[in-house]
């Protein structure tokens, strides 16, 4: 399994399965990026707006929104894996551990399966899972040990189709 560095406007000749992109960036994520995204979105539940509530949760203080974590980290991936093609749809999206404001997010992506689309010759899908952690460089690419357990860094674990262009 070859691991690549990042680069812009990858085709879809240019994946192997079984390979592993790491995003080249961090993401700290704010207090403000979660009451925009939360009140935008017309979210309401207190636990991403309201520190008094946020002191009373298991938690004892506010979560970030998920739906942004899953924006966060899906824009992450895209200067890795799919700058030239787009999203089809995510699935199995796993939260395993919570991500607050001040943590700064990382992601990983890993070539799956690759796919032919019938009646297409100028583009391939692509069976992606993307994986992000919080406070922790993904240099080691962290996941879940063998009794299916993720370290408390890991707060992120998707699959997703993309469809990208081929080059020629």
């Amino acid at each position: 399994m070859a691991v690549k560095p990042g680069w812009e406007g990858r085709y879809f000749e240019d994946f192997v399965v079984g390979d592993i992109y790491r995003c080249r960036l961090g993401r700290t994520v704010t207090e403000n990026d979660n009451i925009w995204f939360t009140l935008l979105t017309n979210n309401t539940n207190q636990i991403h707006f309201n520190n008094e509530y946020g002191k009373r949760t298991e938690f004892g203080k506010c979560l970030i929104n998920s739906a942004l974590t899953l924006a966060i980290v899906a824009g992450m991936g895209v200067a890795d894996v799919s700058e030239n093609g787009f999203a089809l749809g995510w699935d199995e999206i796993k939260l395993p551990n919570p991500l607050f404001a001040g943590d700064t997010v990382f992601a990983w992506s890993q070539v799956l399966n690759k796919a032919e689309i019938d009646g297409r010759r100028d583009c391939g899908a692509l069976r992606l899972r993307l994986v992000a952690t919080k406070n922790r460089v993904c240099a080691d690419h962290p996941d879940k040990d063998a009794d299916g357990q993720y370290p408390a860094e890991v707060i992120l674990d998707f699959d997703y189709w993309a469809v990208l262009p081929r080059r020629t």
